[in-house]
């Protein structure tokens, strides 16, 4: 059975980019989420193996939505999203956390060597 992944990013083209890489891989996505509420809320729903999660997101931010989910589901696996110039906030992240991250703008290799890398470790 596939990995079931939900992908947090308030930037639709992130998703769809997104979306393709992990699709194209084999994955399938099991939710898309604009903002770290949403990502929160869709995670319960769909219990997916794996969360990308963006930072910077409107209503509740990426690093509330890792504390908000690792707070329902303390095993839950999450990859950060960040722009270059946000190191500070993927460290807290990883202390909140997040099992690994990716600069942004990626390469599709890089984001799948995370997803892969998070998801044997289970």
């Amino acid at each position: 059975m596939s990995k079931r992944i939900l992908i947090a990013d308030d930037a639709a083209f992130m998703r769809m980019m997104i979306k393709n890489i992990l699709e194209k891989n084999g994955y399938t996505i099991v939710g898309e989420a604009e903002n770290g509420k949403q990502a929160l809320n869709l995670y319960e729903e769909t219990k997916p193996d794996l969360v990308t999660m963006d930072i910077t997101m409107p209503e509740m931010d990426g690093l509330e939505a890792v504390k908000a989910i690792r707070a329902v589901d303390s095993n839950a696996s999450i990859i950060m999203c960040s722009a270059m110039g946000q190191q500070a906030m993927v460290m807290e992240a990883i202390q909140a956390g997040a099992k690994d991250f990716v600069v942004k703008p990626f390469q599709q290799d890089r984001l799948l060597q995370a997803v892969e890398r998070v998801l044997s470790r289970g």
